[in-house]
C-alpha cells in the first residue's frame, strides 16, 4: 500500500545489538567463563614474569615497559576481549606489587582471600549501584544487615549501625562531619602527631579550625598531655585517638583517653582501621578495652579483614548518630516511595553512585566465621613476633620494639638514616622486598608490615638474610 503523499518516512530500524556481551543476565555467565579463564592464564604468566615480590629495575624501566606493552591505548580498531585481556592482565600482574607475596611488606595493603575476590567478580558482574534500592534490592539488604553484624561486634547497645566506606580516610572525615554537625563549626579536633594524616585533612576540607595536634614522643596519645589539652580547650571538642597508628602499629591508651573525653565533655572518635578487627580474636581483644566508648569508629576490612579494595567502616553506638547524613533527591529517594516502604539509601553515604562492597565482606564472614577470621589474625600476628625475635637475636640488627599488632620496625646496625633509606631502595629497584620506612625516637627505621597469613618462618629467614645481604655490600 502506498504511503499518501507527504508522509514522512519511517524511522530506521534501531540496528542489531552489539558483539559484546554483557556480564550481567542470563546469558552473562557463559559471556564470562572464557574470558576468566583468560584472566587467569594473564595472572599466573604475569607473575610469573616478575618473580618476586614486585617488578626489578625502578619506575622508569617498568613505564618504558608498560608503555612498550600497551602501545596505542586508544586503537582505531579493537583486538578483541581475549587480546586485552591477555596482554593487560599480563602486564598488570607482571608489573605488581603483590601483597600476596610474603617479602611485599612495606605498607598496611593486605592480600585479599580467593573467595573475597571471587565475590567481588559478582559485585562487579551485576554492578547493583547502592544509591536507591530499585539497583540495589537484595544488595541493600546484605549491606544492613552486615552493617548492623560488624556494629555489634564493636558496641553492646540496642542500635549499633555502621556505613561501609572506601576506607579510613573516608570513615576519618564522615566521623568529623558528624561531629561538626552535632557541635557546630567551632569545633576543636584534638588529636596525637601519630595521628593519620586523614584527620588533619578532613578539618580542612569542611571548614573546621586547624586541628590541634599533641606531640607523641613514646609513639601513642599520652593522657596526662590530652588532660593539659583538654583543661585548656574552651568550647566543643572532637578528640580523635588511634588503635593501631600506620608507622608502628601502636594503640593509644584508649580508657584513660575515653576517661579524660567523658570528664570534659568531649567526643571521642578511635581510628581504628588498623587494629580494630583484633575485636574478633578472643586473644587480642583485651587491647582494644575502651573501643567501644568512641562515639564513632573507624575500621577497614582491608588490611586484617583480607578484603579486596575497598572495604572500610564508620561505625556508631546509636544509628541516630547517622541522621545528618540523610539527604533527598526526588528520582532517588522521593519522599511518596519512601513513605511507601522503599528503602532510602542517600543517608549511607556521601557517594552517590557506590558499589556493594558489602558483598565480599558477607562472603568471607560466611565463609570462615568468626573463628575463622580470629586464626587468621592470631596467626599473623605471631608471625610479626616471629620476625622480630630473628632481629632482636641477630647481632646485626636492632630492634625498635617488640610488635604491638603486626608492624615490626627494625635497621641495621652500624647504619646512618641516608644509607638505611638508600638500602630499602635498593630491595625495591631490585625487585628481592618491600618494606617501608618509619621515623622513631629521632631515627629512620625498615618497616615489615606483616598482613600475609601465608608466609612462613621460611620466608622471614630469607628476609632476614636478604638484608644481612644488602645491608654490608
Amino acid at each position: 500500500m502506498t504511503a499518501p503523499p507527504g508522509t514522512p518516512p519511517p524511522p530506521p530500524a534501531p540496528p542489531e545489538p552489539p558483539a559484546h556481551p554483557l556480564a550481567g543476565g542470563r546469558p552473562g555467565p557463559e559471556a564470562l567463563r572464557p574470558l576468566l579463564d583468560t584472566v587467569l592464564e594473564a595472572l599466573h604468566s604475569g607473575a610469573g614474569e616478575r618473580r618476586g615480590p614486585i617488578p626489578a629495575g625502578g619506575p622508569d624501566a617498568l613505564a618504558a615497559r608498560v608503555t612498550a606493552a600497551l602501545g596505542d591505548v586508544l586503537p582505531e580498531k579493537g583486538h578483541g576481549d581475549h587480546e586485552a585481556l591477555r596482554t593487560l592482565v599480563h602486564t598488570l600482574a607482571a608489573g605488581a606489587a603483590d601483597p600476596a607475596d610474603p617479602l611485599c611488606a612495606a605498607h598496611l595493603h593486605g592480600p585479599p582471600l580467593a573467595v573475597a575476590a571471587a565475590a567481588d567478580l559478582a559485585a562487579s558482574a551485576l554492578n547493583p549501584s547502592l544509591d536507591s534500592w530499585d539497583q540495589a534490592p537484595a544488595a541493600s539488604t546484605i549491606e544492613a544487615l552486615l552493617t548492623r553484624a560488624l556494629a555489634r561486634e564493636f558496641y553492646d547497645t540496642p542500635r549499633p549501625d555502621a556505613l561501609v566506606t572506601t576506607g579510613g580516610t573516608e570513615a576519618n572525615q564522615l566521623a568529623l562531619l558528624l561531629a561538626r554537625e552535632r557541635h557546630g563549626p567551632g569545633l576543636t579536633v584534638l588529636h596525637g602527631a601519630n595521628a593519620h594524616h586523614s584527620v588533619p585533612r578532613a578539618a580542612w576540607l569542611l571548614g573546621l579550625p586547624t586541628t590541634t595536634s599533641l606531640p607523641t614522643p613514646t609513639g601513642t596519645l599520652d593522657p596526662a598531655r590530652l588532660a593539659e589539652a583538654l583543661a585548656a580547650t574552651t568550647g566543643p571538642v572532637l578528640v580523635t585517638a588511634t588503635a593501631g597508628t600506620t608507622d608502628a602499629g601502636l594503640i593509644d591508651p584508649l580508657e584513660p583517653i575515653a576517661d579524660l573525653c567523658e570528664r570534659h565533655g568531649a567526643d571521642l572518635h578511635i581510628d581504628a582501621a588498623y587494629g580494630g578487627l583484633l575485636a574478633l580474636s578472643p586473644r587480642h581483644r583485651p587491647r582494644l578495652a575502651g573501643l567501644a566508648r568512641a562515639r564513632s569508629l573507624t575500621i577497614d576490612l582491608h588490611k586484617l579483614g583480607w578484603q579486596p579494595v575497598a572495604a572500610g567502616l564508620l561505625a556508631v553506638p546509636d544509628t541516630a548518630l547517622l541522621a545528618p547524613l540523610a539527604h533527598q533527591a526526588d528520582y532517588l529517594n522521593a519522599p511518596d516511595d519512601t513513605e511507601a516502604g522503599l528503602p532510602d539509601l542517600l543517608g549511607r553515604s556521601l557517594r552517590t553512585t557506590r558499589r556493594p562492597d558489602a558483598l565480599k565482606i558477607a562472603v568471607t564472614l560466611r565463609s570462615l566465621g568468626r573463628d575463622g577470621l580470629a586464626r587468621l589474625i592470631d596467626r599473623t600476628c605471631e608471625l610479626a613476633h616471629h620476625l622480630a625475635r630473628l632481629l632482636d637475636a641477630h647481632p646485626r640488627f636492632e630492634l625498635h620494639a617488640p610488635p604491638t599488632i603486626s608492624t615490626v620496625l627494625f635497621r641495621p646496625t652500624d647504619t646512618d638514616d641516608t644509607d638505611l633509606a638508600a638500602l630499602r631502595r635498593t630491595l625495591l629497584h631490585a625487585g628481592h622486598a618491600v618494606l617501608g620506612r618509619a621515623t622513631a625516637d629521632g631515627r629512620l627505621w625498615l618497616k615489615a608490615t606483616l598482613l600475609n597469613p601465608h608466609t612462613t618462618p621460611r620466608d622471614l629467614d630469607l628476609l632476614v638474610t636478604l638484608l644481612e645481604g644488602s645491608s654490608h655490600r
